[in-house]
């Protein structure tokens, strides 16, 4: 990229991050997180909050605030405490789109799981402590999720390849673009008006931002990308072309593009084409 193109950028873009703070979070899922105070806890809703950021946003609420609810003010406690039967039975008729009951408990068991192993989310992802790759982090992350203890949940054995809970965990390994990993990565790593932060293992240079339709359909027309296949290689050209704008941060443009999308700003998206 040109560098009066990138400078012409950067300047369009600092001024959309700084325009779209905190005030635009609704109906973000990332308020879900925001609700506690403890690391553990944000960890736990984070994780819930973006495996079900797909679909409607309004039944991506109503679905996140029924297993924040069963899970009362301390997340990470009642995880900690989990009894699968009892969360299946409490989870009912849950279903949201493509998961239901047995998909979602299967989850809480897996976080349940990874606090047991390394004594948060945190330390499961980035059991070495820093993580330099975040493509291999989460592939490692997704594997070693997978093969966690499931409480009998979708029977003995090994996991089955049609499990639900495995649409919650996709890997870069299958060209899968990671949206709501990524997403639930952004909330927990940088800090700032709209995300929470708190996690240390990941700097925020090497996050990858999250790919959905309006990231995609932006991106083509402010020409953020040449690649037309959605996928991890699109969100990586993406992120290297707002890397160019902000190294050590590249990924804060992520909120602030999603709500010109979202909120359909045309004034602000005719201005990232010219640039």
């Amino acid at each position: 990229m040109r560098a009066s193109r990138t400078r012409a950028l950067k300047t369009l873009l600092d001024r959309a991050y700084n325009e779209y703070d905190a005030r635009w979070i609704e109906p973000d899922p990332v308020q879900f997180v925001w609700r506690y105070d403890r690391l553990g806890d944000r960890e736990i809703a984070g994780l819930v909050a973006s495996a079900l950021a797909y679909g409607n946003v309004g039944q991506i609420k109503k679905s996140v605030e029924r297993v924040l609810k069963l899970l009362g003010k301390a997340p990470a406690r009642a995880i900690d405490r989990l009894d699968t039967a009892r969360t299946i039975e409490a989870l009912g008729d849950f279903k949201h789109r493509f998961n239901n009951a047995a998909d979602v408990a299967c989850l809480l068991v897996f976080l349940r799981e990874m606090r047991r192993a390394e004594g948060s989310v945190e330390g499961f992802f980035a059991p070495g402590g820093v993580v330099t790759d975040v493509r291999s982090a989460l592939e490692s992350f997704v594997e070693r999720s997978l093969a966690l203890p499931r409480d009998g949940i979708y029977g003995s054995g090994t996991l089955p390849a049609d499990a639900g809970v495995r649409f919650f965990f996709p890997s870069p390994k299958d060209g899968s673009a990671c949206k709501r990993i990524s997403l639930f990565l952004r909330w927990m790593v940088r800090s700032d008006s709209v995300d929470p932060g708190g996690w240390t293992c990941v700097p925020r240079s090497r996050l990858l931002i999250p790919l959905d339709a309006h990231i995609i359909n932006i991106s083509r027309r402010a020409r953020l990308t040449r690649r037309i296949s959605p996928g991890w290689k699109m969100a990586e050209d993406i992120t290297a072309t707002l890397r160019a704008c902000d190294p050590e941060d590249p990924v804060k443009y992520d909120f602030a593009l999603h709500r010109m999308g979202l909120f359909k700003r045309e004034d602000d998206l005719a201005a990232l084409r010219r640039a």
